[in-house]
Parts: C-alpha cells; structure tokens; sequence
C-alpha cells in the first residue's frame, strides 16, 4: 500500500529555497512557491472561515473526520493556540506534539518520524528551529503574513497599490513579505539600521520578478505615505545575548508617536506579536485606533484555516 501523504502546513517562514519542491498544493512552505491565483484563493477561503467563525455555523465542518499532528520544536503559545483552536473548530481533531514527545532527529530519524505521523493525520503542521527538518518532513510525508495580508484587505479594501513600510531587523517577517511581493504587486520599504538588512538574494529575487517596488534604506523618512506601518521585536528568539547592542542600534528606529504623525493619518500600525512596549514601539502606538494587531492576531487562525482548505483541497485534485 502506498504511504499516504498528509498536507504539510508550517507556523513559520524560512528564506531559503527546498533543493526539491514538494508538488505544489500539497505543503505550505514559502509564499512563491505559490501563483497569485493560489495565494488570493487562501485569502477568500479565509475570509469564508472568518464569516462561518463569527456567525457561529455549525454545519460548516470542512475537516470533519480529520486529524492534524502539530510538531513544536519551537515553542509559539499564539501559533499552537491558532492552528488548535481553528482546526477543531471546523470539526478536526489537533494532537499537540512537544519537543520531549517528538524529539525531532534525536530518538529517531526525522523521515522516519515523517511516515509515522503521514499514516495516523491528514495534516502535519511544524514550528522547528532547523529548517532542513522541515523540507525533510516535507520530502517525507511562512502563515503571519498571510494574516497580515487578510488584515490589511479587511482595512484597506485591497492589498495591491499598497505601500507596507516595515521599520526594524530585517528578519523572516521581511523575507515573507519580499517573497509575497514575488506574487503581489504592492510597495515594500524596509527601514532599518545599517548592518541589518534583509538577505541580499531574497531582496534581488523580490526585484527579479518585477512586480513590486522594493526598497531598503536605513532612511527614516521613507514612511511618509506608508498604508501599514510594521515592526516587530529588536531581538528575535536566539538572538538575545546582543540586545543590549540591538537597543543602542535600533533606538532611533523605534515605532514611536512622532514616527507614525510622520507616516501620515492613513497609516494602519501592525505587528505580529508579541511585542516588546517600550523598545520596538510604544504603548501609546498599539493602543491607538489605528493599530489592527489584534485584529491581525485574530486572523493568523482565519487565514491558516484558509490555507489549510486550499491546500486539502489541491490534494485531493492531485489524488
């Protein structure tokens, strides 16, 4: 009997590039490996679950009778509590699997862990610290920003012809929103200080496909006119011991009042939590009427249910 193989839908983003694909449709594992087509289906079924959610309508169970495995080497309270809440609200069952109970590569290896789970779920979800883990559950057996997109239609009405404006390290959130300006055309701006620019081949690859405009400048004044403004935490999980240097750097970068006044009235504040009041913004930025990041918290769970009926979907097409 063939190994069955589950939809493989992951909590976390990653710049580099599978050496071999999985079949399209099949895993979630960065925003290019996508069409626009694809990608704005995710969206509208998000937007379908976010209806079916709100308007509390038990007869829509799209994964009824079906079960979703959720690896975590990484530990994320928002992406399990996300992944678990949506998936069983739409009639299927999550298993929360943590780093004692899998031990990912450890105890056995990790393809081997693969075919065991591809028998017993439909879906594996993974948050891991090492990417080569991930493409291997791939072989075998990046969903803020989708969130992120969901919010921004919610607010704006669209996402294309927007100016995001992105103010801090140049880290995965930057590299997600690089890869979905491969597939959507809007205007990117990433500000941050000297020496923390994003990964040069991600922002080559961004301008390559010729759809979006791309800039990265350590320029402050490059949110004036910005739709969105984002940000998010100066030192990321591992990256700790240097935020004493990080807050020196960063400081000038800050999400402060003064900043979004400079950005303009139209500007949305966003950031993916959680965040740090008092370093990368303030109190009063988050608290204020145009902040959306509870909303955009909210829609991590209605756009992964949305990518995960896209990708359910394009497996059964596959067979």
């Amino acid at each position: 009997m063939p190994q069955r193989q589950p939809v493989l839908a992951v909590g976390e983003w990653f710049s580099v590039k599978p050496i071999a694909p999985p079949k399209r449709g099949k895993h979630f594992l960065h925003l290019d490996d996508f069409t626009k087509e694809e990608l704005m289906d995710m969206l509208e079924k998000a937007k379908l679950c976010k209806a079916k959610f709100y308007t509390r309508d038990e007869s829509f169970k799209p994964f009824a009778g079906q079960t979703m495995a959720m690896i975590f080497t990484k530990p994320s309270a928002r992406t399990r509590v996300s992944f678990e809440t949506g998936f069983f609200r739409l009639g299927g069952h999550a298993l929360y699997l943590d780093p004692n109970t899998i031990q990912l590569g450890k105890r056995e290896p990790t393809k081997d862990i693969a075919r065991v789970l591809s028998g017993y779920n439909d879906v594996i979800m993974a948050r891991l610290f090492a990417h080569a883990d991930l493409l291997e559950l791939a072989q075998y057996s990046s969903v803020p920003t989708m969130a992120d997109a969901l919010t921004i239609i919610e607010r704006k009405g669209r996402i294309e012809g927007t100016k995001i404006v992105y103010v801090g390290d140049g880290n995965n959130i930057v590299h997600s929103w690089l890869r979905l300006a491969m597939r959507l055309s809007f205007e990117f701006v990433c500000v941050c200080p000297p020496g923390y620019e994003p990964c040069q081949s991600t922002v080559d690859g961004a301008r390559a496909a010729g759809l979006s405009t791309i800039t990265i400048t350590s320029d402050i004044n490059a949110v004036k006119g910005a739709d969105v403004i984002y940000t998010d935490v100066w030192a990321s999980m591992g990256q700790k011991e240097s935020l004493d240097t990080r807050k020196i750097d960063f400081a000038p970068y800050q999400v402060n009042e003064a900043l979004m006044a400079l950005a303009g009235p139209q500007a949305l504040f966003m950031h993916c939590l959680p965040a740090e009041r008092g370093l990368e913004t303030t109190d009063g930025v988050m608290e204020a009427p145009t902040s959306v990041v509870f909303q955009e918290a909210e829609n991590r769970m209605h756009a992964q249910n949305g990518i995960l009926l896209h990708c359910i979907e394009a497996t059964k097409r596959l067979g």
